[in-house]
């Protein structure tokens, strides 16, 4: 996806003649009507869509919105949804916004609103202004706001989901043509359920040709306040199997999916399955160790933050994404107790001086706000971190350090959730009449369901073998040792401690008296290296890696002496670690989605150059491989896999979840295939 610097928007509350309310400056327009945000938003959005009768005894109701403004007709439609005894299980709420409001103005906005105790949790949550598909969620989850920071037609193409009704929305169409673009609104109906609905306030010519060509029936109805009319529209009558045709193989949903197995009880399959859970699925996880976390997620601590790259590429972008997702689902568990952590900022370095220039230039052009990273000089940051840092770098205000087996605790504790250790997976094999069992050695079935997740790493990949072209997925496995040092072993080689994690190659974090103390570093990246026992070389090169985090490294202990005192400390406990090995693909992005059929199967499919267009393997999806990214990555695409298997909208751009999608190698493979020979 093609990102854009966020703009965020001019609002004018003292505009002459408009008594206070909002005045957008550039589009020459007020925010809502005079008769009141949410009484319009009941009126014309709410009514005009059918509801709140029309979402009472779903599992779910989603609602797309062109233009979220002040969030008016959000917080109207929670309220509504909130006062329904009848109402849905779950509502989702898409939105799209070119200008968000800042905090402050969207906190005036909202001083008085008629239902402040949602506005408080909405402001609690506003996101930093990134290009990104924000995911707030309210009411334990019952409620999600799916919140789309930038242009209207780059954000349309790039939702995924099954929507029931629209709010178009928008400045008017005199001042804001291109929220209202024909071509843009048929994504609607490509996005729309069998009974899509929508309804808008305005009835202007452009608006009407838009509806009636992107396929919707649109009528007049009494329009709000000192509008005659408004309109309401709905999509021509088809089949729902006709419909279901038009999504890709790669993107349909498990027709019924009730039950999931997910193999694996680290932080993918940990994630995976607190995702499918709030979902409404009932989820068994199996996991071949004694107790979950007991692989590379067993460690100390470990490390959440995003990127910012000159090229704000897909790499870029998914982990921007999935750091601010991680924040939002970690932040609470540290703050109550529940996960060891530091979710209040990280530090990373900055590279090379002579690169310093030339990459704020970059961050500077990319416009991302300083809620998401700050450039800061190591004068500026030695006070936050508590150490002096070796050179500038990028303060992450929501990036920090967790637990991983915490964090894999508290997820596998989601109702929903059962878990059976101590069950080595050996094979699967399809259910008659759909579904999938789990086998053991001895071929005995340990447990079935109607989709599975196969969250382990190399081990978990050979399971796919005799069912995909796993080998073809360019993968490799490398060995990690970690260093945890003692608090009297770290004064003596006059390290300190840091308040917040730094990370530049290597990595730096001070633990609490919970987490064994002292400090954590590393962590080697070692290919074809099976040996599991703790190296003092290892810990020797661990340490190395200081002297790009601090300007106070070890080298000024004699290397002879830093030897005997490593050595000695390694024997008496002093210096500990661990070993574990990362799963990561070649183009350093994860594996999650479903699993593609093998070649036999495919052959005379089409547009096998796109991923989403090719055939899958019924039921049987993928969360692996990510690196050395887990805690960053697992909170998010594990929420994305859920919502990919059960038709709720997906929490990420569709060129992402093309980007992640184990399929890509067989796209990739038949765009080169498809371009002619060079001489």
């Amino acid at each position: 996806m093609k990102t854009e610097p966020i703009v965020e928007a001019q609002i004018d509350f003292a505009h002459p003649g408009h008594d206070g309310l909002a005045w957008a400056p550039g589009f020459q327009d007020i925010y809502h009507a005079r008769d009141g945000a949410f009484a319009q938003a009941e009126h014309v959005f709410l009514h005009g869509n059918g509801l709140p009768q029309r979402w009472q005894g779903r599992a779910r109701f989603v609602i797309l919105e062109t233009g979220f403004g002040l969030g008016n007709n959000f917080l109207a439609t929670w309220a509504a949804w909130r006062a329904d005894p009848q109402r849905c299980a779950r509502l989702v709420f898409v939105s799209m916004e070119k200008h968000p409001p800042r905090l402050a103005d969207l906190r005036q906005a909202h001083a008085h609103s008629p239902a402040p105790v949602l506005a408080a949790q909405l402001l609690a949550q506003w996101p930093p202004a990134t290009p990104d598909l924000h995911v707030l969620d309210f009411e334990d989850g019952q409620v999600r706001l799916l919140l789309a920071l930038g242009d209207v037609a780059t954000w349309w193409p790039e939702l995924v989901g099954t929507v029931d009704a629209c709010y178009l929305d928008g400045f008017a169409p005199s001042q804001n043509p291109a929220m209202w673009d024909a071509h843009q609104l048929r994504h609607a109906t490509r996005l729309g359920a069998a009974d899509l609905t929508a309804a808008t306030w305005s009835v202007s010519r452009v608006v009407r040709d838009g509806l009636q060509g992107a396929g919707l029936q649109w009528e007049r109805a009494p329009g709000f306040g000192t509008k005659r009319d408004m309109l309401i529209a709905r999509r021509h009558p088809r089949p729902a199997a006709a419909l279901a045709q038009q999504t890709p193989p790669g993107r349909q949903a498990a027709p019924v999916a009730r039950q999931a197995l997910v193999i694996g009880a680290g932080l993918a399959g940990a994630a995976a399955a607190r995702a499918l859970a709030a979902q409404g699925l009932a989820v068994t996880v199996l996991e071949r160790r004694e107790a979950p976390a007991q692989e590379t997620s067993g460690n100390r601590a470990g490390l959440f933050h995003g990127v910012a790259h000159a090229h704000d590429g897909s790499h870029a972008q998914l982990l921007r994404a999935a750091a601010l997702r991680a924040h939002q689902l970690i932040a609470p568990l540290v703050a109550r107790g529940a996960v060891a952590g530091d979710t209040d900022g990280l530090w990373r370095g900055g590279g090379q001086p002579a690169d310093w220039a030339a990459r704020c230039s970059a961050l500077q052009a990319q416009g991302l706000p300083a809620g998401y990273v700050q450039a800061m000089q190591p004068e500026a940051a030695a006070p936050l971190l508590g150490v002096p840092p070796s050179g500038p770098g990028w303060w992450y205000p929501q990036g920090g350090w967790a637990c991983p087996a915490d964090l894999v605790r508290a997820w596998l504790a989601t109702p929903g959730v059962t878990v059976h250790p101590g069950q080595q997976v050996q094979a699967m094999s399809p259910r008659h009449g759909g579904g999938w069992l789990a086998r053991d050695a001895d071929g005995q079935s340990l447990a079935e369901a109607d989709v599975v997740v196969v969250a382990g790493a190399a081990d978990g990949l050979a399971l796919l073998r005799p069912w995909t072209e796993v080998d073809d997925w360019p993968h490799q496995r490398s060995r990690g040792q970690v260093s945890q040092l003692a608090a009297p072993l770290a004064e003596a080689l006059g390290l300190p401690r840091p308040q917040h994690p730094l990370a530049s190659g290597g990595y730096l974090i001070g633990l609490p008296a919970a987490s064994g103390g002292g400090l954590l570093c590393g962590a080697t990246h070692q290919l074809h290296d099976p040996d599991p026992a703790l190296r003092l070389a290892d810990h020797q090169a661990n340490l190395d890696q200081l002297a790009h985090l601090l300007a106070c490294p070890t080298e000024h202990v004699e290397p002879a002496r830093r030897e005997a005192l490593l050595a000695r400390a390694m024997a008496e406990g002093q210096l500990t670690g661990r070993v574990g090995w990362r799963l990561a693909c070649e183009d350093r992005l994860p594996l999650a989605g479903p699993v593609p059929l093998p070649a036999a199967q495919r052959a005379g499919a089409r547009r096998q150059e796109q991923p989403r267009m090719v055939p899958r393997v019924p039921g049987l999806y993928v969360l692996s491989a990510l690196g050395s990214r887990g805690i960053t990555l697992a909170p998010l695409l594990g929420e994305v896999l859920a919502a990919w298997i059960t038709g709720a909208p997906v929490p990420l751009a569709s060129s992402l979840m093309d980007a992640i999608d184990p399929a890509r190698f067989i796209a990739r493979a038949a765009r080169s295939a498809s371009r002619p020979a060079q001489d």
